[in-house]
């Protein structure tokens, strides 16, 4: 049976959509072009752009995703005094980077699966999957130039430098990440966790943060509302890499359980296991890891490894003390509210969720 919380995430998932269109239209025509980029020097080949552009997006979007993000940006902003609806055209921001990263990754990682389906690479070419990945990190930004008459120019500043400084953050973090599972370096739990505030934390710390800004909040509550949320897309990330070995309906979509085993992934699982093993089992564990394997019975293998040094239960309580430990910050800061209820349910939701 869905919760109250995944029945509202599904349900704002329409709206989302809905105004995604409004800036990345599912077909466009010569006006959606003009809007987008300007009056033509020559002639838009509006069948070329569609090709190449929009419906490699929208097949990917319609894939589904949770569109945690957005839904985030709105609760902070309604816990901090602010009409949702009134700033429902800036949440796309984050959510719309969210997936041109995942486009981006499946090609990095080699995936073939992504939400039950064949990577946009798979189906539309790597050069397509590469361009439309990396579009997706800028068209979302005319959510702010189409709407500058509606903000201040310090809010407009304030929007661009946390937008510029997260995308940075968000490279170097995918950079570790990518280097790790390479085998091109080691790393130790809080570098990974430091990795995973970037890679994972920081659409979450943005979507805060510019939540956060755009209901007038001082800088001190922005700052401390991004420090929660990136605790939140950490904790989320943690609980991706346990349901990834043990959440048997989240690996169906995916293609079976074991994908970050697949990937060579170093997760935070992978990290407290291998430094608690003994020797035999850590060899096994980083020749599997080595192999890139489909195989599910290695796969298996690996998984029951780990397991065996409780380095699964480990991740769980460590996330959950991440979100308590974050919210003491965020219940100090906030006028107590129902939007204030409802950020602190969806926070734990995202690290009991199972699918």
């Amino acid at each position: 049976m869905k919760t109250e919380i995944e029945k509202n995430l599904e349900e704002k998932t329409s709206v989302i959509d809905k105004r995604i269109e409004k800036y990345i239209p599912r077909k466009y025509s010569k006006d959606s072009l003009v809007f987008t980029l300007g009056s033509p020097r020559y002639e838009y080949n509006v069948e070329a752009i569609n090709e190449a552009i929009a419906k490699p997006i929208w097949e990917f979007l319609d894939r589904g995703g949770k569109r945690w993000r957005p839904n985030l940006f709105l609760l902070v902003c309604e816990a901090l005094g602010a009409e949702p609806e009134k700033l429902l055209d800036f949440a796309i921001i984050p959510e719309v980077i969210h997936n041109g990263t995942l486009m981006i990754d499946d090609v990095e990682d080699a995936s073939e699966l992504r939400r039950g389906k064949p990577c946009t690479y798979k189906l539309f070419g790597l050069d397509i999957a590469i361009n439309t990945g990396n579009v997706m990190y800028y068209l979302p930004l005319l959510a702010l130039t189409k709407n500058k008459d509606k903000l201040s120019p310090d809010k407009q500043t304030r929007i661009y430098e946390i937008y510029l400084q997260e995308m940075i953050r968000l490279s170097f973090g995918q950079a570790m990440d990518i280097a790790w599972h390479r085998g091109l370096a080691k790393a130790d739990e809080k570098q990974y966790l430091q990795m995973c505030i970037y890679k994972t934390g920081t659409l979450a710390r943005m979507a805060a943060k510019m939540a956060a800004v755009l209901a007038g909040a001082s800088d001190d509550t922005v700052e401390r509302i991004g420090k929660f949320a990136e605790s939140i897309g950490v904790a989320f990330q943690i609980q991706d890499d346990i349901l990834d070995l043990v959440g048997k309906k989240f690996a169906k979509k995916k293609g079976g359980l074991g994908q970050d085993i697949t990937e060579g992934k170093r997760s935070l699982i992978v990290i407290h296991m291998l430094e608690k093993a003994k020797p035999a089992d850590k060899k096994k564990l980083l020749k599997i890891l080595s192999m890139h394997t489909t195989d599910q019975k290695l796969r298996d293998e690996a998984i029951g490894i780990i397991k065996k040094y409780g380095s699964i239960k480990y991740g769980k309580e460590l996330a959950r003390t991440m979100i308590e430990e974050s919210w003491k910050e965020i219940d100090r800061l906030l006028q107590p509210s129902d939007a204030k209820e409802k950020l602190k349910a969806f926070a734990n939701y995202l690290v009991e969720r199972k699918i």
